[in-house]
């Protein structure tokens, strides 16, 4: 006699065994990219970038328009100097246009440079928005990727404040996801559970930080995570039009506020004591 359990029969795999908010955010940040590459007017997609990507020295002249000059010599000193003329010019043009634009804050986030930046960042948000938003749900999964996105770009605000060159890319966002996922993917796995295909593992609560700091595969992630930003912020890679260097700060502000801000917004946080 069989004395398995009688399971319900299993329907077809889906081909992206996704989250449906992990599926819906990665099919907006591509819709939005092939809008831009394939249906916008180069002047239009322009003032698209203009208006909710991140610009620093907006913000800053917002606050301080005495700050001005400052981003405009900084226009022409950083970079190759061939385009110093250019930058420059840009820089007087966003100068022209003065508001704080806070919306970019977020926005910024939906916007990418070419494909190879946006599927980049679509394949790390699927492999670690997943376990987020099977975790903690669909809202929960949005605060913490907009709060990432938010952090990331105050801190490259306040690392570049006389900076002109527009910061677009989910990268902070998706970096806010990663540091919540490392909250709990690397804990080992509970005793007793996993022998039989039946079982479900008992809902755990994030780890803390010592318990991560003894916990040898996430030193090891968030190690190699650190030295990969910090590699990219000296490299430039081509992410789009032109080659442009990797915008380590925004990922270093995301990542950090969603570590921690994940067991306060964790539904399977450790009941008060």
């Amino acid at each position: 006699m069989d004395a398995s359990p009688d399971l319900p029969r299993q329907g077809r795999v889906p081909v992206f065994n996704m989250p449906g908010v992990v599926t819906v955010s990665i099919g907006l940040l591509l819709a939005i990219h092939a809008v831009r590459e394939i249906l916008l007017p180069d002047a239009w997609d322009i003032r698209l970038v203009l208006d909710l990507a991140l610009v620093p020295s907006r913000w800053t002249t917002w606050f301080d328009p005495a700050q001005a000059d400052a981003v405009l010599r900084a226009a022409s000193e950083a970079g190759d100097a061939q385009f110093a003329a250019a930058r420059e010019g840009f820089a007087r043009y966003v100068l022209s246009e003065p508001g704080a634009y806070p919306w970019s804050f977020a926005t910024y986030g939906l916007l990418h440079g070419s494909w190879m930046h946006v599927i980049f960042n679509s394949v790390w948000l699927a492999a670690f928005g997943s376990p987020v938003a099977r975790r903690c749900g669909a809202w929960r999964f949005g605060l913490i990727a907009l709060a990432g996105t938010v952090a990331g770009g105050a801190l490259h605000v306040a690392i570049d404040p006389l900076s002109s060159s527009p910061l677009i890319g989910a990268s902070a966002g998706v970096s806010a996801l990663m540091a919540a996922a490392a909250r709990f993917v690397f804990q080992p796995p509970a005793a007793g559970y996993g022998t039989q295909a039946w079982q479900l593992p008992p809902h755990r609560p994030a780890e803390t930080v010592p318990e991560l700091l003894r916990n040898r595969t996430a030193v090891t992630f968030l190690v190699i995570w650190l030295a990969t930003n910090l590699l990219f912020g000296l490299i430039t890679l081509p992410l789009g039009a032109e080659n442009a260097a990797v915008a380590w700060d925004a990922h270093l502000g995301g990542f950090v506020v969603s570590f921690l801000m994940f067991p306060f917004v964790d539904p399977q946080a450790r009941p008060p004591r």
